[in-house]
């Protein structure tokens, strides 16, 4: 049997639900979790302070109804100290969203977001843009999340399909 050659990439390009990042996590449950965010790696005392489940009900600028649900996991990134010099494993992260979910209604398909930062700054919002399986750890890759306009970004992707529904002129905008 070949071991798969490390690292390995798992890529979701912003659209990562909770049940999807915890499949993949679960075979990696002794390695170090990493999380990466805006040129940063978190500290080994990072702490995982708060996990919510949303459900969202939109209106666009185009006057078009959205909703969806999502699971946010909302990280302080404190810097390894004495008690905590390394990031948690894989298998204790699950644990923790394991205890949630005997208390909360985690859904797996949910949109995955995670709100982070350092202590005293203001926190960011991300979506999980790749996992990165390593030999001692895995690395949760984020990527920010930016603002949109839906109409718009649908009219462009479906541009991109080769039928345009959607312009400027036609008022989505």
């Amino acid at each position: 049997m070949n071991a798969p050659v490390l690292p390995v990439n798992i890529g979701f390009q912003g659209d990562a639900s909770l049940g999807v990042v915890l499949d993949a996590l679960l075979p990696h449950g002794a390695r170090r979790l990493v999380i990466s965010y805006d040129g940063r790696q978190t500290g080994g005392g990072y702490h995982v302070t708060e996990v919510k489940a949303g459900s969202f009900v939109t209106l666009d600028c185009g006057g078009n109804p959205d909703a969806w649900r999502e699971t946010i996991l909302q990280v302080e990134d404190l810097p390894a100290s004495a008690d905590k010099p390394d990031p948690m494993e894989v298998g204790k992260f699950l644990s923790i969203l394991e205890k949630v979910a005997a208390r909360v209604n985690l859904e797996p398909d949910s949109r995955l977001t995670f709100e982070i930062g350092p202590p005293g700054r203001p926190m960011q919002v991300f979506d999980v843009e790749a996992i990165r399986v390593e030999a001692a750890s895995v690395v949760i890759e984020l990527g920010p999340r930016p603002a949109i306009c839906k109409p718009r970004h649908r009219a462009e992707q479906d541009a991109k399909a080769g039928s345009a529904c959607c312009t400027p002129r036609s008022g989505c905008c």
